[in-house]
């Protein structure tokens, strides 16, 4: 299937537009949504396709705005991947370090993706598009998203309902705590392409 999104480059800006800028292989566009949260949080990327999961692993952190410093694991096609720690063993799991993802997805049209076993953040990564590419294809870029992401270690869903109450809520008992943890105030539909693909030029493909 072509990709019916264009992506330019103005500086150091990347902006969507409705022609196929020529870039080089086949890429996949990605939807990522993290579970369980309404609004939904997500993002959708482009990734060309021979992507290690290792290098998908820090795209979908800068893409989602998590500061990283958690384990993680990957779950495609019933396999389970990650980076093997001899500190916290992991029965089956295999290491993610030279795994691309377009082999471990196969026809598959979704997989998942864990950050943070205490906080347990799941998210659904679909494939929306395959595209083929004309020129260099040298970082992940976003075309789109919304809502910020959960500040690290809120204690996962709930703690993230606990937290929005809090600091939504000037009456609230732990209202001026949760505004001093968080370094101040948080917008939960805080989005900005432009910082996301900042973040995502800096990962060399």
């Amino acid at each position: 299937m072509e990709s019916r999104a264009t992506v330019q480059r103005t500086g150091k800006r990347r902006v969507a537009s409705s022609k196929v800028t020529p870039l080089q292989g086949q890429a996949l566009v990605l939807r990522i949504e993290l579970c369980d949260i309404v609004p939904n949080i997500y993002r959708v990327i482009v990734v060309p396709a021979r992507i290690t999961l290792t290098k998908l692993h820090i795209t979908i952190l800068r893409a989602m705005g998590w500061e990283g410093g958690h384990l993680h694991e990957f779950i495609i096609n019933g396999e389970h991947y990650g980076e093997l720690n001899p500190e916290f063993p992991h029965p089956g799991l295999k290491n993610q370090q030279r795994v691309r993802l377009d082999k471990a997805l196969g026809t598959a049209a979704w997989f998942e993706y864990i950050y943070d076993f205490g906080d347990s953040w799941w998210h659904r990564v679909t494939l929306m598009e395959r595209a083929e590419f004309k020129g260099p294809l040298d970082s992940p870029w976003c075309l789109g998203g919304a809502h910020a992401c959960p500040p690290e270690d809120v204690g996962g869903v709930p703690g993230y309902a606990n937290f929005l109450e809090a600091v939504n809520d000037p009456s609230h008992a732990d209202h001026a705590q949760m505004l001093q943890w968080h370094g101040g105030p948080f917008d939960p539909a805080a989005f900005d392409l432009d910082e996301v693909n900042q973040r995502l030029m800096e990962i060399q493909l």
